[in-house]
């Protein structure tokens, strides 16, 4: 679901560089995070709801990259 997320925003124009304020042109190393929480009797229960991924500006003039788990404050309505 957040890498469709992703994908949608970066095509529509509505991730937007903090540095530029243009729309953000790409994206690479998506990975899922997994939190994972062990009991006393070694039963492990997994939690994954969140992802990182390293968004890049890509428009002239800005060098702006970063990996993130928050790429979410980048996206405007």
């Amino acid at each position: 679901m957040s890498l469709k997320t992703i994908k949608d925003a970066i095509e529509n124009k509505k991730m937007i560089c903090p540095e530029c304020k243009k729309p953000i042109q790409q994206f690479s190393k998506y990975a899922e995070t997994i939190d994972a929480v062990r009991d006393g009797f070694n039963v492990i229960e997994i939690d994954s709801n969140a992802s990182r991924v390293t968004l890049t500006c890509g428009n002239d003039g800005c060098d702006w990259s970063e990996r993130t788990e928050y790429w979410l404050e980048y996206i405007v309505n």
